[in-house]
């Protein structure tokens, strides 16, 4: 048998290839490519010398540094874009945060009593000043909670549902699958185009725990079509003596710009209309941290916490101080630290001001263009709203690739390579200026 001629590995991994990668890594990858080689060597196969070893090992370093979070610059135009983290934190909520993070603190310690305390209580009392509801409990994210308020409430019973709102959203989170897992019996009335509030009536029965109206998330139904509003589903859940619950998905707060609010009312109008439940995500619209609100009557959130589920379903301490500085940022009015808002608030001027700083200091042909976009993460279906972007002359394929190795994802439209800024923050502008002079000039 020939000798077989690997290199050490105590050697291999002092190769200059590798002085700028963690050593731990390289360790290892090295271990896993020779071995790898060795077992072809022994099976009288071809294999890799030093120089295609290293380069192997490179590789595989290079992949796995892919898998790494790292920051990016968001220029696809889609504010809350799911694959990009979604809602970005202000660098100031962060900040006033980092004082309960980086500390032991009363999470579940009562200071006045000295005993066990609530880690629900003070977001709680925040929600209930923002949204002016009796009380408030968090969860890891809108679909655990619609899950813990669908077990706590109607588990072996009814739930009534329109059939144009029997969603699947991103991740294949489907309405009717969560329903039979939380142990509740779906309900289906009406049509996929039009349910009425005589639907919810005659669905009605000695089993019926809940009527429940769903966010259609990312589909919208035109043309003829109807459906029931939250005020007479909660106007009929009280007739009737069973529970009202929204599952908004997103929610918000003020006025949103380009008739965007046209399409969906903001939390504190939903409210108005004396529904027992809703619940949506601290992210998307709301602009904070990912995680699940549910607001509601007092005695019915006591309920939720009785739950033992919440155990399992529960948020930490850097959750619940991200939203709680947030809420705080809201209730003072302090509207520029959130992020989401801002970016979708900005209005074309600015976007224009923003595209034009970026042009004049790179030498390469592009061209300030007025285009449209949406809000993304699963809000605002189908609606569109202007913004403006940089369209780039080139192989529109070739600039993304380009563009996306270096950390800006941008996106093709219309046979052109755009940064559209409507989703670009100020602090990334001297970074992409510096990133479109590397690859263009």
């Amino acid at each position: 048998m020939a000798k077989i001629d690997l290199p050490k590995i105590d050697k291999l991994v002092k190769a200059k290839e590798f002085e700028e990668f963690s050593y731990p890594i390289v360790l290892s990858l090295a271990k896993k490519v020779v071995e790898n080689e060795r077992q072809k060597a022994i099976s009288n196969l071809t294999y890799k010398d030093e120089d295609e070893i290293i380069e192997e090992i490179v590789k595989q370093y290079k992949e796995y540094e892919n898998l790494e979070l790292k920051p990016l610059i968001n220029a696809t135009g889609v504010v809350i874009h799911t694959n990009l983290g979604r809602s970005v934190i202000n660098p100031e909520i962060l900040s006033r945060a980092n004082k309960t993070i980086c500390s032991y603190s009363n999470l579940e310690y009562n200071i006045k009593e000295g005993k066990r305390g609530n880690r629900y209580d003070y977001t709680g009392f925040l929600c209930s000043n923002l949204f002016n509801s009796e009380d408030a409990i968090i969860t890891n994210n809108n679909a655990s909670a619609v899950f813990l308020v669908l077990n706590t409430f109607a588990k072996d019973k009814e739930v009534v549902v329109s059939r144009g709102e029997l969603v699947e959203i991103g991740g294949s989170f489907r309405v009717p699958e969560v329903m039979a897992n939380s142990g509740a019996i779906l309900k289906e009335v009406g049509t996929t185009n039009k349910t009425n509030i005589n639907d919810y009536e005659n669905a009605i029965n000695e089993k019926t725990a809940m009527l429940m109206k769903v966010h259609q998330s990312n589909f919208s139904i035109e043309g003829f079509s109807e459906n029931a509003t939250i005020e007479d589903v909660s106007s009929l859940a009280k007739k009737s003596e069973t529970l009202s619950y929204y599952d908004l998905g997103s929610g918000y707060l003020n006025e949103l710009p380009y008739s965007l609010s046209k399409q969906e009312p903001p939390v504190d109008k939903i409210l108005k209309s004396s529904v027992d439940l809703v619940s949506f995500s601290g992210d998307k619209l709301f602009g904070s941290v990912q995680c699940g609100i549910i607001l509601g009557k007092k005695e019915l959130i006591a309920k939720l916490r009785k739950n033992q589920l919440l155990r399992m379903l529960r948020v930490d301490k850097v959750t619940l101080s991200l939203l709680n500085e947030t809420i705080k940022a809201y209730i003072n009015k302090e509207f520029h630290l959130i992020q989401t808002q801002n970016q979708i608030n900005k209005d074309l001027d600015e976007l224009t001001d923003m595209a034009n700083l970026v042009k004049s200091n790179i030498d390469s042909w592009c061209k300030v263009i007025q285009t449209k976009t949406f809000v993304g993460g699963g809000t605002l279906p189908c609606k569109s709203y202007p913004s403006i972007a940089l369209a780039f002359k080139g192989n529109p394929q070739k600039l993304e690739f380009e563009f996306r190795q270096k950390g800006v994802i941008g996106r093709i439209e219309n046979e052109k390579f755009l940064l559209d800024f409507r989703s670009i923050m100020d602090e990334n502008l001297k970074d992409l200026i510096e990133i479109c002079k590397e690859i263009l000039e």
